[in-house]
């Protein structure tokens, strides 16, 4: 089938969550007090659609007017405390969510269950409270625990570790404007089943992947004690994918934006996010990014 040759980019490039780089909310780079448990639950949802191969438009089929739809629910459980002097925060997060095709794309399976489970760490060698001048370490392991099967073009989970490291340093640019920027370079296992999303229905092909960096900065404005709004601008690059060692000239190259705002209640800290792709070299462009956030102590 001539359609399973574009196959190999639907997981190389959008993978489970449509969303690799580890996108950050108002003040997540302000270091937190000690001794706090947290519970966060999260609504995530996404649709990408128009398939870009090297910069172009590709509507070839199976990709004529393709749309994937991701949903998913994220708990996450936190606690902060001291390493030593420094501020640090470990949480553990588990998503349940489904993968569903549309469009074109609709005679091809979709998946629900539980995603990868999340492990990470984050540690301030610099927080200073009075200046509102932070400078945060981040280190996080993905594992492959979700659900998945060759035998799907799109799964909850990718079926492969992941690691990623973070920096971020966010100052004071007026009394109620702070500016943020924040690195990470993620870096993939490989995958040793993956068959139909890289164009085996038959048998399994081993796909392997380039590490990934993003860069996202932008302001955060403080309405006041209850209100906060953010804006970031993210850049996206590397990430090529190899599959049974041919590599498939995919470089991931993308702009995109996400827009924040969150109001601390008594029933906790509510945010709410946006964004959407803005370029996109190769995959399938990014049109929603809706995300609804839920944290409170426990």
């Amino acid at each position: 089938m001539n359609w399973m040759r574009a196959l190999p980019l639907l997981i190389a490039l959008t993978g489970s969550s449509l969303s690799w780089a580890i996108d950050l909310q108002p003040n997540d780079i302000v270091a937190p007090p000690p001794d706090r448990n947290l519970i966060t639950l999260s609504y995530l949802n996404t649709e990408n659609s128009t398939f870009y191969k090297n910069g172009s438009i590709n509507s070839r089929p199976p990709n004529a007017s393709p749309v994937i739809d991701t949903q998913s629910l994220i708990l996450r459980g936190a606690t902060t405390y001291t390493m030593g002097d420094l501020p640090a925060v470990t949480y553990i997060q588990l998503p349940y969510g489904i993968v569903k095709p549309a469009g074109s794309l609709s005679n091809l399976p979709s998946d629900t269950g539980v995603g990868d489970f999340t492990l990470a760490t984050a540690v301030w060698p610099y927080a200073n409270k009075t200046t509102r001048t932070y400078v945060g370490v981040a280190g996080y392991l993905i594992t492959p625990t979700g659900s998945y099967s060759s035998q799907k073009a799109f799964n909850v989970s990718e079926n492969r570790f992941r690691a990623d490291l973070q920096i971020g340093f966010q100052t004071p640019i007026t009394s109620s404007l702070d500016g943020m920027i924040a690195v990470d370079t993620m870096w993939f296992g490989g995958n040793s089943q993956c068959g139909l999303a890289c164009g085996n229905a038959s048998t399994n092909s081993s796909l392997t992947q380039k590490p990934l960096t993003t860069t996202q900065l932008g302001p955060i404005y403080r309405i006041n004690q209850i209100f906060t709004v953010g804006a970031s601008y993210f850049y996206v690059a590397g990430g090529a994918t190899t599959i049974n060692n041919a590599y498939q000239n995919n470089v991931v190259n993308t702009q995109r934006f996400l827009l924040s705002g969150q109001a601390h209640t008594p029933i906790g800290r509510l945010s709410l996010q946006y964004g959407r792709d803005m370029e996109i070299k190769n995959g399938y462009a990014q049109t929603r990014l809706l995300i609804l956030r839920l944290m409170k102590d426990i």
